[in-house]
């Protein structure tokens, strides 16, 4: 059986069990939602026949795995999100859309060879950051929580940090592949490039308080620099500027001491000044209200969760539970809907398409196609460990998105330009000499 062929058979499978998510939800909510609402089933397996059409023609034995995985994780969030609200749902099924022809494009520009693209790795890096400093910008930028990570132009919002982290991966792997045995040595010298991109890049994400961007960039670094070089000691020093710079931002950023505190403390007994109100309360009355909901609703699940459409987010009077739910807290919606056993299964998704973008990594060719490979992989698990890590108080919460499932347009489509670059890399190592 060829790749092309075990991908349709997975993607058929995927195709019923999104038929399944739409029908739990429909039935536990017919009063509300119109059975048309199932065909949103048939345009998701449509949409992906069309993507593993493009994928058989121009990367025809590459890994028969990602796309499959990826098509799951997006039908999972886009029928969660239509549980939490149809009219987001069809915003986001459009935004798929955008992201498969972005997937496509992707895969026919670039099908012949790839590693073009490291000719053209600083003009990656100047994107990088100009794509990271739009949010800083007075007319355009847009606050979010506290956090200035958005661009409004006219009626549309997109988060351009998340095709910034593409780029800069791009970066980071093209130079670093280029001075890979002098960086060994390490002469102060040759970091000089790439320490002043990086440095802007986290100057950047510090000024407008993207601290979630700025710990997966920092991440994404230390790991690239590490295989680029099989150095610990730069590992070990990146990691104590790390922990430098937490405190000094600690010390002087509001909006991160606020987020700390309530990682640590988000319970009170007693009645504290809230910020925006004039008045005492409790802590998970005001700026925990959300982590403490989430914390609830995810325990609410139990073993076997309370099934689709059976979840509990509203208020009595109407009105969400938990306020952004369909973005950074979807998780714990999934967590209460289909319990610890639905969520461990979606967890292990990821944790599979980590797996198989590291394979891919070990097994192509050249330095550039390792690296751009590993960094990219590696910044998509980071990626759903901060989010996953900030909801369950393993680490503070920052508001970056949960790849494939969470809403929102700019993620959905870097996520997919992500998985065909991988799936490019595997179509060069796997294709006969």
């Amino acid at each position: 059986m060829s790749a092309r062929t075990r991908e349709l058979l997975i993607l058929i499978l995927v195709g019923l069990i999104t038929a399944t998510g739409f029908a739990s939800v429909y039935i536990a909510r017919q009063n509300e939602i119109s059975p048309a609402s199932l065909s949103y089933a048939g345009f998701f397996f449509v949409l992906y026949l069309i993507a593993h059409v493009v994928a058989r023609v121009t990367v025809p034995d590459a890994d028969s795995y990602l796309l499959p995985m990826a098509a799951l994780l997006t039908a999972i969030g886009l029928t969660e999100i239509y549980r939490l609200g149809p009219n987001d749902a069809l915003r986001q099924g459009l935004w798929v859309v955008i992201g498969v022809a972005a997937f496509a494009g992707t895969l026919i520009a670039l099908r012949h060879d790839f590693r073009r693209l490291e000719s053209y790795k600083y003009l990656f890096g100047l994107s990088a950051l100009g794509l990271l400093f739009l949010p800083a910008l007075p007319k355009i930028g847009h606050s979010v929580n506290g956090a200035r990570l958005w661009v409004r132009i006219g009626s549309l919002q997109f988060q351009p940090g998340e095709l910034g982290k593409i780029a800069m991966i791009v970066f980071l792997a093209a130079y670093l592949h280029s001075k890979q045995e002098v960086l060994a040595q390490g002469r102060p010298k040759d970091f000089g490039p790439l320490l002043a991109i990086w440095g802007c890049a986290m100057l950047v994400l510090v000024a407008t308080h993207d601290l979630g961007s700025a710990l997966l960039f920092f991440g994404i670094f230390l790991a690239i620099l590490y295989l680029a070089t099989a150095r610990l000691l730069y590992v070990g020093v990146g990691l104590v500027l790390f922990l430098a710079g937490s405190a000094g931002v600690y010390e002087t950023t509001a909006h991160v001491r606020d987020r700390v505190t309530i990682w640590l403390h988000p319970w009170t007994t007693q009645a504290i000044p809230c910020p925006g109100h004039s008045i005492l309360m409790p802590r998970q009355e005001c700026a925990s209200y959300q982590l403490v909901k989430s914390l609830y609703s995810i325990a609410a699940g139990g073993f076997s969760g309370t099934g689709l459409g059976k979840g509990t987010f509203t208020l009595p009077g109407g009105g969400n539970l938990i306020p952004d739910l369909n973005t950074d807290f979807i998780f714990s919606a999934l967590a209460q809907e289909l319990g610890l056993v639905g969520i461990a299964a979606i967890l292990l998704v990821f944790m599979l398409f980590t797996v198989h973008g590291f394979r891919i990594a070990l097994v192509a060719g050249d330095g550039f196609s390792k690296l751009v490979c590993a960094g990219l992989t590696f910044g998509f698990a980071l990626q759903t460990f901060i989010i996953i890590g900030g909801i369950v108080r393993l680490i503070p919460l920052t508001g970056i998105t949960l790849p494939f499932i969470s809403y929102g347009g700019s993620s959905v489509v870097a996520n997919f330009i992500l998985l065909a670059v991988l799936m490019l890399v595997s179509q060069r190592a796997n294709e006969p000499a």
